[in-house]
């Protein structure tokens, strides 16, 4: 690797942003996402991705990587969401050592009722504090923040 400079009068504030974002924004979102709905954010990610799935099945690994979650956090998630009829765990025919996961009709259901209120939290979090400008203008530079991510070695080999 090459040098490390400290960060510039313009990275500096832009790194803290982002860290407070990520940090602080999930928080805001469950703090009345869960209680309204019974699914914490990160359960609905993982029904958002599974209604967006072709026949509403992924192989978990498949899961995690859409998700952005780690093997080990995914397998969790999905038992935790198959105990109480969300989710269901399926042994993937093409690999009997990988398992599928498939939103179940209970899933969809419990989804869309949910949407309402997720919809209402992001736009009062974020959408309602950005101008369409701002929106053009980062959305490219976050979704090139989130490739770089996404191309980074895994780091949980479960």
């Amino acid at each position: 690797m090459g040098e490390r400079y400290a960060l510039d009068l313009d990275e500096a504030p832009f790194w803290r942003a982002l860290m407070r974002i990520t940090t602080a924004l999930p928080r805001a979102l469950e703090d009345q996402f869960l209680p309204e709905t019974g699914l914490a954010i990160t359960d609905y990610g993982v029904l958002v991705a599974l209604s967006e799935a072709p026949d509403r099945l992924l192989r978990i690994s498949m899961l995690a990587t859409t998700t952005g979650l780690s093997l080990s956090r995914i397998s969790r998630v999905v038992d935790d969401l198959t105990r109480r009829g969300l989710v269901e765990k399926r042994k993937c025919a093409e690999d009997g050592r990988a398992s599928n996961a498939v939103l179940t009709d209970a899933g969809l259901a419990r989804l869309e009722a949910a949407y309402p209120s997720h919809l209402a939290r992001v736009r009062a979090s974020v959408f309602d504090h950005l101008s369409a400008e701002d929106i053009r203008t980062a959305g490219p530079v976050l979704a090139r923040l989130a490739a770089a991510l996404d191309a980074a070695p895994p780091t949980d080999d479960c």
